[in-house]
This record gives structure tokens, C-alpha cells and sequence, in this order.
């Protein structure tokens, strides 16, 4: 059983399982229609999941330009905003200690051996 939420236009928005506030019709097989709309809801997480995924590495690629253009005198760190600032030095902060860290780590890798 499907329940079907559609739109003004008859387009549906929401296909589920279970009954929900908002359901319009109630559809016993599946149709054609409402597995072009599952597989369309499918491609759109698989989308949304691959852009989360990205958005660690951006995180660092826009670190990297910013810390690029400061060491350049394009920008210094006062032309950001104070949440920025805050944010970016909190980074560096840890990327420094992690780096520490990881020396520790290697020394005490040398000494197993």
C-alpha cells in the first residue's frame, strides 16, 4: 500500500508506507508513476549524500585559499567576519596540536620497533 501526498497540480510530493497528515489518496499498487517518483526521490539522496561527502573537502579547500591569500597580503584575517576568525584560528589550533600529536605517535612507533 502506498499513500500519496500530491500537490495543486497533481504532482506528488511524498509517497510512504504509512498513512501521514497530509495524504491525498491511498494507491493499493504500484504505478508507474509512482516509480518514476521513487526513483527520482532515489537519485536525489544519492546527490544530497555525495554533496555531504564534499563538503569535509571544501571545508579544507576554502581553508587552504584563505590561508593562501593571507600569507600573499591579499587578506588578513581581521577582514573576516569575528565568527570566522574565531573559527578558522580554532582549526589552525587543532591542526597544530593534532600535528604534535602525530610526532608522538611516530616517536613512540620507532620505539616498538
Amino acid at each position: 500500500m502506498h499513500y500519496i501526498e500530491r500537490d495543486a497540480t497533481g504532482r506528488i510530493v511524498r509517497v510512504a508506507v504509512a498513512p501521514f497528515v497530509g495524504m491525498t489518496e491511498e494507491q493499493q499498487h504500484t504505478t508507474p508513476e509512482i516509480v518514476e517518483w521513487l526513483k527520482k526521490q532515489d537519485a536525489r539522496t544519492a546527490t544530497l549524500l555525495q554533496l555531504q561527502r564534499s563538503d569535509l573537502e571544501m571545508v579544507r579547500v576554502l581553508e587552504d585559499l584563505i590561508e593562501v591569500l593571507m600569507s600573499k597580503g591579499v587578506i588578513s584575517i581581521t577582514d573576516l567576519p569575528y565568527a570566522a576568525q574565531t573559527k578558522l584560528m580554532n582549526r589552525a589550533q587543532a591542526r597544530r596540536q593534532l600535528s604534535g600529536l602525530e610526532g608522538l605517535i611516530n616517536d613512540d612507533d620507532e620505539q616498538l620497533i
